[in-house]
């Protein structure tokens, strides 16, 4: 289970890394919609990712609230996402893989059965 869960994580580390990297002024909550968890806990990783030094934080000059911060991607963190997007991408081909061998099985069944 543990397993599963670092998988899980990470996938939503990678996430928050791509959506980022393309759009640095996300507040907290945008993120955290856009990921589907909850405030708290964007919040709480936003602050880890800093802690380890893969986003640095900006003041967002265009907004109206200069409480607002740009999360960017620092070079460390560009490495990281990449890092992560190799292992994202090569567990998504497994499950398609394992999809196809799947959906070939369940037909099978179905000629079988006609």
């Amino acid at each position: 289970m543990a397993g599963q869960r670092s998988k899980v994580q990470e996938d939503i580390r990678f996430r928050v890394l791509r959506l980022l990297e393309e759009n640095p002024e996300m507040s907290q909550r945008e993120l955290a919609d856009a990921v589907g968890v909850s405030t708290g806990s964007a919040n709480y990783l936003l602050k880890a990712l800093v802690e380890k030094g893969f986003v640095k934080l900006g003041n967002f000059k265009a907004a109206e609230d200069k409480r607002r911060y740009a999360y960017l991607l620092t070079p460390k963190g560009v490495t990281e996402k990449a890092a992560i997007t190799q292992r994202f991408l090569a567990r998504k081909m497994a499950e398609f893989e394992a999809l196809k061998a799947e959906i070939a099985a369940l037909k099978s069944d179905l000629n079988q059965n006609e």
